[in-house]
């Protein structure tokens, strides 16, 4: 934890980052639910969502004075990050459809990893130890957990491997993200990112031959509010109260939880090689989350 470890907020915070993990691993829950095709669910995702996040940013702007809608680099970072976000969420949600619930969390929240391994690469130097483990322990996990899907049949390795891709521009998201939220405050710098991506989801879903209008608004209404409103805003409130290495730990709740979903709700049972393969990716999150890598990985914790 950081040294705000003494403040009376910290209980608070920590219980606001549990669930906000867990409200993001129901998400795929109610994608399944959802009467529309994937990719219009993530454009309701979006959309229901904006009004209420352009609210709340409209508030912090007048209590803090920070801008809501400001030029520049900030502008078109956020913007380039909405993009990135909306590619993200076509890539997960048509693979959620396809995998189980707990890979499709797992790989989805491989930013995690990514986005480190992508600084090694900015910096021209090579891994540490610990990034080694992380990366070694990674790539063995995943390696086991879609030769079960493989063996389990081609859909639901491709699947798992548009997860892949979803975590890979969610890293693009979050390195822009990073940047905007250099002058633009956390509700602004999500509400610009949630609007750039919500038109490019709805053009997709037309272009894919997608059933856009629900027929039942309920689990879009309960995606939008769990993952969007309660979810990322419960983890922008967290993220400053703890460490890198007490992210990490708790973002594994998100596989845990999203797992005990799809036994519960899809009768999606683990086998062992499930348990071992993520077992050794949710080792990787938290090994690279350790002093080595933590300052490169500490914004992603609120995936998808």
């Amino acid at each position: 934890m950081t040294k705000s470890d003494s403040s009376p907020n910290l209980t608070l915070a920590f219980i606001a980052l549990l669930v906000g993990n867990a409200a993001l691993a129901s998400g795929p829950h109610f994608v399944r639910l959802a009467d529309t095709g994937p990719v219009a669910a993530a454009f309701w995702r979006l959309a229901l969502a904006l009004p209420l996040l352009w609210i709340f940013a409209w508030r912090q702007s007048a209590r803090d004075g920070t801008p809501m809608l400001p030029r520049g680099w900030a502008l078109v970072l956020a913007l380039v990050g909405g993009l990135f976000f909306a590619a993200d969420l076509s890539s997960w949600h048509v693979g959620i459809l396809m995998t189980k619930m707990a890979n499709a969390t797992l790989f989805g929240n491989t930013a995690s990893l990514i986005l480190p391994l992508a600084t090694l690469v900015a910096a021209r130097r090579g891994p540490t130890r610990f990034e080694t483990l992380a990366l070694s322990a990674a790539i063995a996990g995943a390696f086991i957990l879609m030769r079960e899907s493989s063996d389990a049949g081609s859909a639901r390795l491709t699947g798992d491997l548009l997860c892949v891709l979803a975590g890979v521009l969610y890293a693009g998201y979050m390195l822009a993200m990073q940047r905007a939220r250099a002058s633009l405050s956390p509700w602004a710098a999500l509400g610009l990112a949630t609007a750039a991506g919500t038109l490019p989801l709805l053009a997709t879903a037309a272009a894919l031959g997608e059933n856009i209008m629900p027929g039942n608004w309920t689990p879009l209404l309960l995606l939008s509010f769990t993952s969007q409103i309660v979810g990322q805003g419960l983890l922008i409130y967290a993220l400053p109260h703890f460490s890198a290495l007490v992210i990490g730990l708790t973002l594994l709740t998100q596989p845990a939880t999203a797992a005990l979903i799809g036994w519960l709700a899809h009768g999606e049972r683990l086998t062992i090689s499930d348990y071992i393969g993520a077992g050794l990716l949710a080792l990787a999150l938290v090994i690279i989350r350790l002093p080595s890598g933590k300052a490169a990985a500490s914004g992603a914790a609120a995936d998808n």
